[in-house]
């Protein structure tokens, strides 16, 4: 018939686009324990759900006779899905063609990527194992490459920002990405990597020992164990499995655009929950520390709590959660971490994680430990005061809802960063607050006094008693410097009770927020 040969090789370009690399090409990405982006997106997705863009892009070999004699499909697999019946875009490289670096048909449906996300108002997750560009070009070797864009054309990162400010971003590593996909990677809300079998690269170990002289592994250059404390991805999990897991889980919390507020789900556990065990968990030694997560798990509705980012600037604790069933953010400190105080990279952490919060209209609740911004030679060295100072700076500008919960400590200008403006404040009898913690502003107030006394030691355990005793939370419940002075296990009732009020104004905050999300 008219149209059965064209049909033909409609059929045969998707036949082809599904076998990816070929055979042997997938067998190998199987022996290294890595599945294909096909896999990838059907284990991450509801089953069935997948519907793909562009599955017959890519490049063709004719003869003189006009004939297909060879096609290469686009190494970029993309399209529409479900998460937990909510619709999404997600997509990937394809590493058994050409090791997932961007022929022409994959570097467009990869740029196409975002711009879909945000015509469609959809989430998007993006699943990279892939490099950049190489000498020969977007097109493969002996090919001519892509001609350079015009002056005139729209910068290629613009959509990946425009999606940052529009919709939720998620994204894994999960193999060797470098170079533009190492750029798109971290370009998103939440980075996940797996332990064994990835790394984040921008420039590979052939490239670093020509360039620098130096021959290291890729493990040493981007390794999960280098990566989970430098902050370019947010957690390392185990497998793959993991990875699709913690993203689906991640995207419960959001809307899925900023022109909706996040899901409320119904709630089981009781309003009114007092746990028994927040009584004595602040030590009354305040030298002795206490854990923090405890308090949270402890308040929050049970099993909601999902921590983000844990072993990157370990003093700040970030995460979402559930109270009455609405999403929230939660922001804490470890006092086993440097006794929470804000080094340069916890400043960044929260600063990022609030810029995130008031993108998806995320009430805060922050428990607060902070002893004030990190100090000494290596805190100065690593830019400590600009990252505190961009923290406090994000914290002032948010217009989200925010509770913070004076657990113990809040000291100096790190305490500026836990507090928004029309913040609803409760503390506890073990919060203590002030410009320096005691026993600081003791040696600096009177380190001649105690080096002069008989025992200087005793001396300035006195002194510190002393001013200890003058920073009860008394004073401050008095000026109405906090809204109320409460028992620990009334905590949960009380947030509760504000969070019922305070969802209904999330509606005046529906759209882009007045500043933007940098990843």
């Amino acid at each position: 018939m008219g149209w059965d040969k064209e049909r033909d090789e409609i059929a045969t370009r998707r036949q082809a686009a599904k076998r990816l690399g070929g055979e042997s090409a997938v067998a190998r990405q199987h022996a290294k324990g890595r599945l294909t982006i096909r896999e990838r997106i059907d284990a991450l997705l509801d089953p069935g759900s997948f519907r793909e863009i562009g599955p017959i892009a890519g490049a063709s070999e004719r003869n003189d006779a006009g004939e297909t004699v060879h096609f290469t499909p686009a190494n970029f697999v993309l399209g529409f899905g479900k998460i937990a019946g909510r619709p999404c875009i997600a997509g990937g490289e394809d590493f058994t063609i050409a090791a997932g670096s961007p022929n022409i048909g994959g570097l467009r449906k990869s740029i196409y990527t975002e711009d879909v996300a945000c015509q469609y108002r959809l989430p998007l997750v993006r699943l990279h194992e892939g490099s950049g560009g190489s000498v020969t070009g977007s097109a493969g070797k002996g090919a001519a490459p892509m001609p350079p864009e015009p002056v005139y054309a729209p910068h290629r990162f613009a959509s990946v920002g425009r999606a940052l400010a529009t919709v939720p971003v998620a994204t894994a590593a999960l193999g060797a990405v470098a170079g533009l996909p190492a750029v798109r990677l971290v370009s998103a809300h939440y980075c996940v990597m797996t332990r064994e079998t990835s790394q984040v690269l921008v420039g590979g170990p052939a490239l670093v020992e020509r360039a620098l002289g130096r021959s290291v592994s890729k493990d040493e250059l981007g390794g999960a164990d280098l990566h989970e404390k430098s902050g370019v991805i947010d957690d390392v999990v185990d497998d793959e499995a993991a990875a699709f897991a913690a993203i689906r889980r991640f995207l419960s919390y959001l809307p899925q655009h900023v022109w909706e507020l996040p899901p409320s789900l119904p709630c089981t556990d009781d309003r009114n929950r007092a746990d028994e065990r927040l009584a004595d968990i602040v030590p009354v030694d305040r030298r002795r520390v206490f854990d923090m997560r405890a308090v949270v798990r402890a308040i929050v509705d049970q099993d909601s709590f999902f921590e983000i980012g844990r072993r990157y600037g370990p003093g700040q604790i970030t995460g979402l959660a559930r109270l009455l069933g609405h999403p929230v953010g939660v922001l804490a400190n470890d006092c086993r971490q440097l006794a929470g105080s804000m080094t340069a990279a916890g400043a960044r952490k929260v600063r990022r994680f609030v810029e995130f919060c008031q993108t998806f209209h995320l009430p805060v609740l922050n428990f607060v430990d902070e002893p004030g911004f990190m100090i000494g030679a290596e805190a100065e060295a690593e830019g400590t005061v600009r990252a505190g100072a961009a923290a406090v700076l994000a914290v002032a500008m948010a217009s989200i809802p925010w509770a913070s919960i004076m657990v113990r400590k809040s000291m100096g200008l790190g305490a500026a960063a836990h507090y928004a403006p029309n913040s609803y404040i409760l503390a506890w009898p073990s919060a203590e607050s002030g410009a320096l913690p005691v026993e600081g502003g003791v040696a600096v107030a009177f380190g001649r006094e105690i080096a002069a006394a008989p025992d200087p030691a005793a001396r300035r355990r006195e002194l510190e008693e002393q001013f200890a005793a003058r920073r009860s939370p008394f004073p401050r419940a008095e000026a109405l410097a906090v809204h109320d002075l409460i028992d620990p296990r009334e905590t949960r009732a009380k947030l509760c009770d504000w969070i019922e009020l305070t969802w209904p104004l999330l509606d005046q905050q529906r759209g882009p927020t007045s500043f933007t999300y940098r990843p």
